[in-house]
C-alpha cells in the first residue's frame, strides 16, 4: 500500500538539496563556530551565509536575524523578552494564536510579579480578526504587545497583519507576527507587515527540525532567556546547531526560488480536493476568506475528525485532526471556539495541508477512500441505532 503524506503543516520531508548541504558539517565541518582554528572558521561562515539565505527570503538584513531552536523559542523570546524590557501593561493577541504564543501571553498576565494584562481580540466567523476589536483593544488602555499571526495553522486563513501593526505602532506598542506557517506558501515581507519582530521555522519549508529564526527591527531592545556565552548578539546564548542552520538557510533560498509555481500548484490542488468535499456536504471552515493556498480544513457533520483521521490513516493517507503541536492536548480547536463554529462540529474537524511532494492522483484518490470510509462509519452508526 503506498502512503500519501497530507499533513505538511504539521512538518515537512527535508528537501534532498537541503540535505545535501548539511551532510559536511555532522562529520568532516564540525568545528564549533566560535573556535578560532579552521573548522571553527568554517562554521562560522556557513553560520553566515545561512544568516544571508534568510534575511533574502523575507527582505530584511543578516543582522536582523537571530537563530533560535524552533518557532516555539522565537515566539517566547519575543514575548517573555519584550516584557522583560518593557514597563508591564497590556499584551493583545488573536484568540486563534498559537500556543507557544497564547501561553506565553498568559504567563505574563498570571506571573502577579509582572503585571501584564491580557486581552485576546476576536475573531470573526470566517475566522479574520476583527479590525474593530483590535482598535477597541488598544484603546481600552495602554497596551506594550501584540502578537497577531500571518496565517493561522488550523485553517490557513491569512490576516492582515499590516493593518494591526499600523494601530499598534500608532498607539506605542511593539508588534509582532507568527509567520511560520506562511513563509515558503505565500510572499512574506517583513517591511511590508509593519512588525517590529516577525517568527519563521525551518521544518515547515523541507528544513530541518530545530531551526528557527526571529527577525527583528535593528532597533528593537529584548532581554534574553538563555545567558552564556552571548551567541546570538546575546539574544540566545548556546553553541550553534550549525547543520540545521545551514539547512534551515538553504530550504529558505529554495522556498524563495519556488514560491510562485508552488503556489499555483497548491491552489489547483485545494480546489479539487475542496470541491470533492462539498459535494460529500463537507463544511470547509474559513472558506470565503483569504487562505493558504495548501490547507483545507473540513467538517463532515456526524463523523468524528480522530475517528476519521485514524481510519484514513490506515488507509494509507496522513491528515490531522487539528494542530499536532497541540495533540497532547487533545480537545476542542480553540481556532474553531473562537470563531463561533457548533461545538458538534468542531468535534469532526480534520484537516488536510498538502506540500509540493502531492498530486492531483493523490487528492483523487484521497476523495474516493474518503467517500468510502465515511459511507461505512454511516452505515455503521445507523446499524448501532
Amino acid at each position: 500500500m503506498t502512503y500519501t503524506y497530507f499533513d505538511h503543516n504539521a512538518t515537512t520531508a527535508v528537501d534532498d538539496e537541503v540535505l545535501d548541504a548539511m551532510l559536511p558539517y555532522f562529520q568532516k565541518e564540525f568545528g564549533n563556530a566560535s573556535s578560532r582554528h579552521v573548522r571553527g572558521i568554517a562554521a562560522r561562515q556557513a553560520i553566515n551565509r545561512a544568516r544571508e539565505q534568510v534575511a533574502e527570503a523575507v527582505g530584511v538584513q543578516p543582522a536582523q536575524v537571530v537563530f533560535t531552536s524552533g518557532g516555539s523559542e522565537a515566539n517566547n523570546l519575543f514575548m517573555l523578552g519584550a516584557a522583560g524590557y518593557l514597563k508591564p501593561s497590556r499584551v493583545i493577541v488573536s484568540s486563534i494564536e498559537h500556543p507557544c504564543v497564547m501561553k506565553a501571553a498568559q504567563e505574563l498576565a498570571r506571573n502577579p510579579d509582572r503585571k501584564w494584562d491580557l486581552r485576546r481580540i476576536a475573531v470573526d466567523a470566517l475566522g479574520r480578526v476583527e479590525a474593530a476589536d483590535a482598535e477597541r483593544a488598544l484603546n481600552e488602555r495602554t497596551a506594550g504587545l501584540v502578537s497577531v499571526m500571518l496565517a493561522n495553522n488550523e485553517t490557513g486563513v491569512i490576516q492582515d497583519v499590516a493593518a494591526v501593526a499600523e494601530k499598534a505602532r500608532a498607539a506605542g506598542a511593539w508588534v509582532h507576527t507568527d509567520a511560520v506557517q506562511a513563509l515558503g506558501k505565500i510572499p512574506v515581507n517583513f517591511a511590508a507587515l509593519k512588525v517590529h519582530a516577525m517568527t519563521i521555522s525551518g521544518h515547515k519549508i523541507n528544513g530541518p527540525k530545530g531551526a528557527a529564526a526571529l527577525i527583528m527591527d535593528k532597533r528593537l531592545p529584548l532581554k534574553p532567556m538563555i545567558f552564556g556565552g552571548g551567541h546570538e548578539n546575546g539574544l540566545r546564548s548556546g553553541t550553534e546547531n550549525v547543520p540545521a542552520i545551514v539547512g534551515f538557510g538553504v530550504a529558505c533560498a529554495l522556498a524563495r526560488k519556488r514560491i510562485t509555481e508552488s503556489a499555483s500548484r497548491l491552489l489547483a490542488m485545494r480546489t479539487q480536493l475542496e470541491q470533492g468535499l462539498r459535494e460529500m456536504g463537507a463544511v470547509v471552515f474559513g472558506l470565503g476568506a483569504e487562505r493558504l493556498p495548501n490547507t483545507c480544513y473540513f467538517s463532515l457533520e456526524g463523523i468524528e475528525g480522530d475517528t476519521l483521521v485514524v481510519r484514513m490513516d490506515k488507509a494509507g493517507f496522513a491528515v490531522a485532526s487539528g494542530a499536532a503541536c497541540s495533540s497532547v492536548n487533545p480537545g476542542r480547536s480553540h481556532v474553531l471556539e473562537a470563531m463561533g463554529v457548533d461545538p458538534l462540529l468542531t468535534r469532526c474537524a480534520v484537516r488536510v495541508s498538502l506540500g509540493n511532494s502531492n498530486s492531483p492522483e493523490q487528492v483523487d484518490s484521497f476523495l474516493q477512500s474518503l467517500r468510502s470510509i465515511t459511507d461505512q462509519l454511516k452505515q455503521m452508526s445507523m446499524a448501532a441505532i
